[in-house]
């Protein structure tokens, strides 16, 4: 197994085309065409957790968090993204980061975060993903089986609960072949018109459009129900003892009843109002700003328990998704969550 196989692996999950305009995903570090046999996640890159890395033999870190997000103008050991990178060649460690791809995934960093809470019929928070394409394809007619069942195993045809969707239809197809043409059907220089479902072009024909209607299958946060209706004391202990946290900040009635939760991994506060309007009656995310807290209103018990606390249940899925994949393709290849991932921001009690 090469890299470019486990990036097809994540890019079936979390495609590339989902993730934030401005984001930096994909392969960071090292070549497509290396080996792997060991594997290591991370939520961040650290030069503990490329230590590691080292310590275990590992050829290829994922990483949650991109370690060139913004543009580098040199690659020094003076700094600290040039030190590590420089310690990842040297090492012939390749590196790979699935950041807002996999936050916009279903399955991803919300739904995890969703799942370690103990919510149940979960879904996205907002379907705001328009990434659907649609492909029209001329083949010749006896070719359409075939053409529209590789379509279908490269992932094309699916909507909502259904796979192998298709609409053929049967038209007037003009032609006239030029010098160089092989034509299976008419003669150089002379125009065609022909009654068919699909043409034979000599050359491939197809169009794709962009479609405005929003993926089910990507989408930001998640929203779901606990098992059962709590008072937002007993909540926020168990937000605290689940995300194992020392404290955490929020906004609401220590009495109200919480029972449908709005979540979103990271810095998720600008999904606020998609929680209030979906009927949350609390929202757990991480980074809310002062002014945030004071639109919540009292109309939603508003909670950060922290930007890594939110992230860091997506490693051991991720692992999970990963060794599920492996083991399908009966690749001996080993996958490990790091254990030496570090919360960069500590907590003080007196």
């Amino acid at each position: 197994m090469i890299v470019r196989d486990v990036h097809e692996i994540l890019e079936a999950w979390a495609p590339k085309e989902i993730a934030w305009e401005r984001d930096n995903v994909g392969l960071q570090v090292g070549s497509m065409l290396r080996r792997v046999q060991k594997i290591l996640v991370s939520l961040d890159v650290t030069d503990e957790v490329v230590r590691e890395a080292r310590e275990k033999k590992i050829d290829l870190i994922i990483s949650h968090h991109p370690l060139l997000f913004h543009p580098v103008k040199s690659v020094s050991g003076e700094d600290r993204v040039g030190r590590l990178i420089h310690e990842l060649a040297k090492n012939g460690i390749s590196l790979y980061a699935a950041h807002t791809n996999l936050d916009f995934a279903e399955g991803g960093v919300s739904f995890a975060l969703a799942g370690r809470l103990g919510l149940r019929n979960t879904g996205f928070l907002q379907k705001d993903q328009f990434i659907l394409k649609k492909v029209v394809v001329f083949v010749p007619a006896d070719h359409i089986e075939s053409v529209a069942a590789a379509m279908a195993d490269a992932g094309a045809g699916r909507i909502g609960q259904y796979d192998n969707c298709s609409f053929r239809t049967r038209g007037t197809g003009t032609f006239k072949p030029l010098a160089g043409a092989k034509p299976l059907i008419g003669a150089k220089g002379r125009m065609e018109k022909v009654e068919e479902v699909s043409h034979p072009y000599d050359e491939v024909a197809y169009d794709v459009y962009n479609l405005s209607n929003p993926s089910a299958s990507h989408g930001s946060g998640a929203i779901g129900e606990l098992p059962r209706e709590m008072p937002l004391s007993k909540f926020l202990a168990h937000l605290t003892r689940t995300l194992r946290i020392p404290g955490l900040r929020f906004r609401g009635n220590l009495r109200a009843k919480i029972r449908r939760v709005a979540v979103c991994g990271g810095s998720g506060s600008g999904y606020l109002q998609a929680a209030i309007q979906r009927g949350a009656d609390a929202f757990v995310t991480a980074d809310v700003t002062y002014h945030v807290f004071q639109e919540s209103d009292g109309r939603i018990a508003l909670i950060d328990t922290g930007h890594f606390e939110t992230e860091q249940p997506i490693v051991p899925h991720l692992v999970g998704y990963l060794k599920g994949q492996l083991a399908r393709r009966r690749e001996r290849v080993g996958v490990f969550p790091s254990n030496r991932m570090k919360n960069f921001v500590q907590y003080y009690n007196s």
